[in-house]
């Protein structure tokens, strides 16, 4: 429910300025920040771009898991038992392994982004319909299983009380702007190079909305498959299901890295289903990361560098930083926190320009509605200008003062409430007191 929410009043709204902004000034984020905010706000923009980025530092790390368990599915047989998918597992987070395909990543992405716009256009022509046919032969074949209503039913079943619950707004909103890509800045890097014949509102609408479609279908297909079986086949019952869900493996690895292998062994055409199951999360993974890269690139260029150079720059850097993530999940599980929920800053901060210069400005001048595009009606001018921000500041703040807890101020700890504040500080304050020289950067 609370996703659903915040797909129509947080994620949908946010895309629509993205793609104005980005049609209309035709640069990457901290440029367009600064010609939206002017000068005294290049940091904002600094920091909608460093969320994004800094989340690309570990996520390729993720993306190179999916490509080793892609090959290990095709060259091995799926595990039988919980030993023998830890044991995979072990194996290749206690070697080099993740480093050398967090390299492969970040290389195949780099290779993705090399010619600009149009070569991204051509992966993703080939990526995202096989996505799609991905997910629909396993969601057909997932609902197939004996006991997979059980799931479907868990899963569609609310819990009023947990609404009450900080955490679950909290999770709902960063989800969907995951989801989404919403206030990351993707959507305005694209809309850079989006025709004026496109139409800003129903792109919007179909990017958030479809995106959240395969969602739900993936949470389909992972609640059938895992209530069939450990509920059919082990004789598991409600509450013990969903303690394997929350507690199988590391840094929330368990359900895919280490459940579904066994689950697609128990299953006939199990063997192709997780070669195709895996193939599938690359597919979905590359997409986003691609996007990822070109966002900072795209910055880099709009400070004067050559495409190649910026590539090669945000590559490198971003395989660095993302070092630390790939050899100790517990250090990926803190980036993911910190930067997750940063999302939501990042989200008030694009609403807080446009409020700024007047939300009912941009609507009449670009969203009421031009050839083939959709207008939009007066509520998307009071979602921006009272929801996105009354929101993000009363969650942040809801969230805040709940998470004082025993150990609140160790910034040694994961998910503490310091670590997150800690590393807010150290880049806002460095992009403020950089902010005269991202401005002269993006003004050469």
């Amino acid at each position: 429910m609370a996703w659903l929410i915040f797909l129509f009043a947080w994620s949908i709204p946010l895309i629509i300025i993205e793609y104005v902004w980005g049609r209309k000034h035709r640069s990457g984020v901290v440029a367009t920040f600064i010609r939206e905010g002017g000068d005294r706000l290049a940091w904002m923009g600094g920091f909608v771009a460093f969320v994004a980025t800094a989340i690309t530092f570990f996520y390729s790390v993720v993306v190179g898991w999916c490509i080793f368990y892609l090959i290990q599915s095709i060259i091995h047989p799926l595990p039988q038992t919980t030993e023998a998918a830890m044991t995979v597992w072990d194996d290749y987070q206690s070697g080099g392994w993740p480093l050398l395909f967090h390299a492969l990543a970040m290389g195949l992405g780099a290779l993705a982004i090399g010619k600009g716009v149009k070569s991204i256009e051509k992966v993703n022509k080939v990526l995202v319909p096989t996505l799609l046919t991905i997910v629909a032969i396993s969601v057909v074949r997932a609902l197939m299983l004996p006991g997979a209503m059980d799931g479907v039913a868990y899963l569609f079943t609310p819990e009023w009380s947990q609404l009450a619950t900080p955490k679950i707004w909290i999770e709902a909103l960063t989800q969907n702007a995951w989801d989404t890509g919403a206030g990351w800045g993707l959507f305005l890097t694209y809309a850079a190079y989006m025709s004026t014949k496109q139409g800003v509102v129903k792109n919007a609408v179909a990017t958030a909305v479809g995106n959240n479609v395969v969602s739900l279908l993936a949470a389909l297909m992972v609640f059938s498959t895992v209530f069939a079986i450990l509920q059919t086949e082990m004789g598991m019952n409600q509450d013990q299901i969903l303690d394997v869900m929350k507690t199988s493996g590391p840094a929330s690895t368990g359900l895919t890295f280490i459940w579904m292998p066994q689950l697609f062994a128990r299953m006939v055409l199990g063997g192709p289903l997780a070669i195709l199951f895996f193939l599938g999360l690359t597919f979905a993974g590359f997409s986003s990361l691609i996007a990822q890269l070109e966002l900072p690139t795209r910055v880099f260029i709009d400070s004067g560098m050559k495409r190649g150079r910026a590539i090669a720059m945000v590559v490198g850097i971003s395989y660095l930083l993302g070092i630390p993530s790939a050899v100790n999940l517990n250090i990926l599980s803190n980036q993911d926190f910190v930067w997750g929920v940063a999302l939501m800053v990042s989200g008030a901060f694009v609403a807080f320009i446009v409020i700024r210069n007047g939300v009912d400005k941009m609507r009449d001048e670009n969203l009421l509605g031009a050839d083939g595009d959709w207008a939009v009606s007066k509520a998307w001018v009071y979602v921006v200008k009272y929801f996105i921000p009354i929101a993000a500041i009363t969650l942040l703040g809801w969230w805040l003062s709940s998470s004082i807890t025993e150990n609140w101020y160790d910034p040694l700890q994961p998910a503490s409430l310091m670590t997150l504040l800690g590393q807010w500080a150290v880049i806002i304050g460095l992009l403020v007191v950089s902010n005269k020289w991202l401005v002269r950067r993006m003004k050469r």
